[in-house]
């Protein structure tokens, strides 16, 4: 193996906190080839489709790579907006934002960059960035307020693989959750009281989050239990009664049982039931994507109408509102806590031209 190699280091740069904000991705363009290339990447990873190599990799390429990316290009093509896909829109706002809130927060720099787990711009890439930046110790930030194997477990693998490259290792620290964090709460309490105060309350107020098949909760993955958590403290904080709201679970694929119930039936189980009125957020999802634009305020919208509902409003995720974006802020702020940058400031111009008089003495490039 080739080791990544720093041969510009500098005695007298300064360090740095280095953040590196994970979300999911998206295709490059919503075109049948990138998003054939996008799905053969994400549908690749042994944490999302938990079957043997030599049974799954021949059905995906012989079979779903053919199929689905036609059908998915279409529904990117979609939502497209002239800067791009929406959740790459929003998550590179979201960066620059939590870049902005934490100058001047501590002590010494701070660097936020961005990587998507699956496309462009790649885990490897922001890295890169953030060693450029001298970012000798970083905190991973997945986007992902629920933990599951399937999500967070696979950033924490990619971000490690690339490392496994480098010759100098950073300090590093991973947030695996934040579905119960009060200033999570907070913000998603808000976002609902803000939609109520323009649309009015409805009937039933649906939480929909991103199914996971039932056997990975079955053994072990605590993503059902911090989804039902989330939810029982927002509604808590609302103070809605167990009659007026419920928890789904969107985006199954294949054959197997998923985690229940669905989003989608369920909707048009209400529909036939007479409910009027309903309102649907997706607060597993840290931006708004395909998944909650196309398949929530689209497709699900037409099954609840269909069956016989009669107004039906989605509840947009938190993008980059500034209460999202302090409660990001905020949780690196904590999770950084104790480091130099932190704690200690970076070192001033005298000190680091006397830490590089030092080196250059010992041998080091002037």
């Amino acid at each position: 193996m080739t080791f990544v190699s720093t041969p510009d280091f500098r005695h007298d740069t300064p360090e740095c906190l280095g953040v590196l904000l994970v979300n999911l991705g998206t295709p490059d363009a919503p075109t049948v080839p990138a998003v054939r290339r996008y799905l053969a990447e994400f549908l690749a990873d042994p944490r999302v489709v938990e079957l043997p190599r030599a049974l799954w990799l021949p059905i995906l390429h012989a079979v779903i790579l053919r199929v689905r990316p036609a059908r998915s290009a279409k529904a990117y093509r979609a939502v497209w907006e002239e800067d791009g896909s929406p959740l790459l829109s929003i998550a590179r706002r979201q960066a620059a934002a939590v870049q902005t809130r934490l100058s001047g927060r501590f002590a010494g720099p701070v660097k936020v960059a961005l990587g998507m787990r699956y496309g462009n711009p790649s885990i490897p890439a922001a890295l890169a960035e953030l060693r450029q930046a001298n970012a000798r110790r970083v905190l991973v930030f997945p986007l992902y307020p629920q933990y599951s194997g399937s999500t967070t477990a696979s950033v924490f693998d990619a971000v490690t693989r690339e490392l496994q490259r480098w010759r100098w290792l950073p300090e590093l620290r991973f947030i695996n959750h934040y579905h119960d964090e009060p200033a999570y709460i907070d913000a998603v309490v808000e976002s609902i009281r803000n939609h109520w105060a323009e649309r009015g309350e409805p009937e039933r107020l649906l939480f929909s989050f991103h199914g996971i098949p039932k056997d990975y909760f079955d053994n072990g993955d605590p993503y059902f239990c911090h989804c039902q958590k989330s939810a029982r403290l927002i509604t808590d904080r609302l103070g809605l009664p167990s009659d007026r709201w419920a928890l789904t679970f969107q985006s199954r694929v294949g054959f197997k049982e998923w985690l229940k119930p669905y989003t989608d039936e369920t909707l048009k189980a209400w529909g036939a039931e007479g409910v009027r009125s309903v309102q649907v957020l997706s607060p597993g999802f840290s931006a708004d994507c395909l998944e909650t634009i196309e398949e929530i305020d689209e497709e699900n919208r037409g099954y609840f109408l269909g069956a016989g509902g009669e107004t039906f409003s989605y509840i947009h995720c938190l993008n980059d509102n500034a209460a999202h974006i302090e409660m990001l802020a905020g949780l690196v702020e904590r999770h950084s806590a104790g480091w130099p940058e932190v704690t200690r400031g970076a070192a001033d111009d005298a000190a680091l031209a006397e830490r590089h008089s030092r080196a250059v003495a010992l041998g080091a490039a002037a």
